[in-house]
């Protein structure tokens, strides 16, 4: 069936408008600490539109505040991260079935496009899904760029408090997952299930600031290890 460009722009949109709701008010919050630390609308732009690492450029506005070295500031943010790696390991062959979108779907897997990118499969047959994943990447971070802008400028003509502004991203994972968790089935419970499993277990060991890289490393080792067991599930699905 032919691909329509229409069909697939619309549902780009569709599958990113939850990050546009959360990324104006967590953008707004970096645009509003960058204004504080005395830089104006247009390093929100050019920081947004090259470094584009969510939790990453809030630490860089402390590391500029801060004179921090270049080296640090690359270790730092390599560590923070550092989690975005894993994320990749999972949909580079999607990817690469972008072809010369390929460098940019890598560049654009945030946190949140992670998250869209995981909620479906599976597009409707008009859907160009190597275009749609791309499109939904950048509405993605175009949606963060305005919410810097927005942030920035506001810090400078509104006196406002946005304390507690950065919970919205929590409360968009949450919505993500339950949705789903929901449409899931079978070996795919499992792989969520072993996921919330070791991030409870890191947590208590390792405590709330590092647990998450632990975390990811236990639940890729262990999925490897089961994966002959989840292509067994598989075979018998499919000869259902």
């Amino acid at each position: 069936m032919k691909k329509s460009k229409k069909d697939t722009f619309t549902f780009a949109i569709k599958k990113s408008l939850p990050v546009l709701f959360g990324y104006l008010f967590l953008g707004s919050a970096f645009g509003i600490m960058l204004y504080d630390a005395g830089y104006n609308f247009i390093w929100a732009i050019v920081i947004s539109l090259l470094v584009y690492a969510g939790s990453g450029q809030f630490l860089l506005v402390s590391l500029l505040s801060g004179a921090a070295s270049i080296p640090t500031v690359a270790m730092m943010t390599l560590f923070v991260n550092s989690r975005h790696i894993f994320y990749g390991l999972s949909f580079i062959e999607k990817f690469k079935r972008g072809g010369w979108r390929y460098p940019f779907l890598i560049f654009s897997l945030t946190d949140e496009t992670y998250s869209v990118n995981t909620s479906f499969d599976t597009v409707p047959d008009t859907v160009d899904e190597p275009r749609a994943r791309y499109l939904i990447g950048l509405f993605d971070h175009i949606y963060w760029i305005i919410g810097s802008v927005i942030g920035s400028l506001a810090g400078q003509l509104i006196p406002i408090d946005f304390t507690g502004v950065d919970f919205s991203m929590t409360a968009l994972f949450i919505v993500i997952f339950i949705d789903l968790a929901r449409e899931q089935k079978g070996r795919e419970k499992i792989v969520g299930a072993i996921g919330i499993a070791d991030s409870i277990i890191c947590l208590i060991i390792f405590g709330a600031e590092k647990f998450l890289l632990p975390a990811l490393i236990i639940t890729v080792l262990v999925l490897s290890a089961m994966k002959p067991y989840f292509e067994k599930v598989r075979e018998v699905e499919q000869c259902r």
